[in-house]
């Protein structure tokens, strides 16, 4: 038994909500190769080892292997992960791309994130091609969800946030979210409990200056202390937009 793997067992309460989120969005099939875009943050860090106990305990039989792109942004250190990966029974994949060099002639209209992220997504779309994995796991949580729709809302005038499992326009990758149940707090929890190797601020390059997220991250914070059921009511209000399935 992988004891690295076995001192990181997932809380019970944390399995059960990706567990239903799973099972309500259809998530995992049988025979699922799956890729996990691996930052070295919290949250990824947290499904890695969440996807790793299903895929030895679940009915449903699947692979997993996880990758990293690495930014080359000053600062940002993710090579360290190559060594952590080594002690864990998953195969892992390591790309860099000078994405922080490209964007400065490449980068029109997007914010750095936005840039960023579409690069990542296309390196990992391409790793999942070339490997033969017909599913990208991605580690956006209810957090990140809620404020992906208060920023659609106020500032698009549109009712939208990230879906929980769908096919990219190309039709060859299935995107699934699994922790679309589960709060930033508990990742956290999880992650300094078990001393998980997490990379502060996986892009120092966004964390550098206040965003628009960090502002409604701040917005819905500070309601939470009046309102307790705050993430429920808006998990309820924006699960119909995660079920949808088109392409984002």
């Amino acid at each position: 038994m992988n004891t690295t793997a076995a001192s990181t067992k997932p809380p019970k309460r944390l399995m059960r909500q990706v567990g239903r989120a799973i099972a309500d969005f259809d998530m995992i099939h049988d025979g699922d190769r799956i890729l996990l875009g691996l930052s070295g943050g919290k949250d990824s860090l947290s499904l890695l080892h969440i996807l790793s106990h299903l895929r030895r305990y679940a009915p449903v039989k699947f692979e997993l292997a996880a990758m990293t792109v690495d930014p080359e942004v000053e600062g940002f250190h993710p090579e360290q992960l190559k060594g952590y990966l080594a002690g864990l029974d998953i195969p892992y994949f390591y790309e860099s791309e000078s994405i922080a060099e490209n964007a400065k002639t490449q980068m029109k209209n997007d914010s750095f994130c936005a840039y960023c992220s579409r690069i990542k997504r296309g390196i990992m779309y391409a790793t999942c091609r070339r490997e033969g994995y017909n599913v990208l796991a991605l580690a956006q949580h209810l957090d990140d969800l809620a404020e992906s729709f208060l920023m659609s809302a106020f500032r698009g005038g549109q009712l939208r946030t990230m879906k929980a499992n769908y096919t990219n326009k190309t039709g060859d990758v299935r995107i699934i979210r699994p922790l679309v149940y589960v709060r930033e707090r508990q990742t956290a929890d999880y992650a300094n409990e078990t001393l998980l190797p997490v990379i502060p601020d996986s892009c120092p390059a966004c964390f550098g200056m206040p965003t628009e997220r960090d502002h409604m991250k701040q917005l819905l914070k500070q309601e939470e202390t009046h309102n307790k059921t705050l993430f429920k009511s808006i998990l309820t209000a924006i699960k119909p937009l995660i079920a949808k399935t088109d392409a984002e």
